[in-house]
């Protein structure tokens, strides 16, 4: 198992919350599967990452 980093860090964590909502539950509409795992956590206490497995 392998995780895939999101190329973009956010300056929130609502941010990120929000693109992991997304991902969980807006990307049948592009034809994609849902990520099993999706992750958002905290690099250096300044910015947030989201991360997700196939």
């Amino acid at each position: 198992m392998k995780w895939i980093y999101w190329i973009r860090l956010f300056d929130s964590k609502f941010q990120a919350d929000c693109l992991a909502k997304r991902m969980e539950e807006d990307w049948w509409v592009y034809g994609y599967k849902s990520p099993r795992f999706i992750e958002v956590f905290r690099l250096k206490k300044v910015k947030y990452c989201v991360r997700f497995v196939w």
